[in-house]
Parts: structure tokens; sequence; C-alpha cells
């Protein structure tokens, strides 16, 4: 089973990949992923694409909508991760 630290880490690997202008700022969990990172909405759309992808999760669009830091996502991913 992967941990939770994991998914973190794996999540901010995705994120550094899909935004390469991000590289080198440092993503906490208390991160705002619009504000504090300036990802678009398309960016974000494409982050969630490869988050979905890499952890072969579904997270309904209605659910995306209401995420606003680093730590909701990995919530998000980790609560629908098989067990």
């Amino acid at each position: 089973m992967i941990t939770r630290a994991e998914i973190l880490e794996k999540t901010k690997e995705v994120i550094y990949e899909s935004v390469p202008e991000l590289d080198g700022m440092e993503l906490r969990e208390d991160t705002v992923i619009n504000t504090d990172t300036a990802i678009d909405s398309m960016g974000f759309t494409l982050v969630i694409c490869r988050l979905e992808a890499a952890f072969d999760v579904r997270i309904p669009n209605r659910q995306w909508q209401r995420l606003s830091t680093l730590g909701d996502v990995v919530d998000a991913i980790e609560k629908r991760m098989p067990r």
C-alpha cells in the first residue's frame, strides 16, 4: 500500500513535470495551488488529468473545484486509492 508521504512526493513530481516554471519552488501541503503557484485553470486541468493517470484514480470534477491546497489534493487521491 502506498503511504501518504509517497502520494505527496509523486503529486509534487507530477506538478513539476506539468508546470516546469515551478521548478525550484517549494511545494508544501499548505501551498494554495491556484494563488501560490499561479497555475491557471488550463494548467490545473492538465495537472488533474496527469494525477488521475499517475495514481489510476478518478476524482469527480465537482470535488476538484473544491480543492485549494496541495494537502487537499493529496487527501482526495489518498481517499480513492485501493486499500
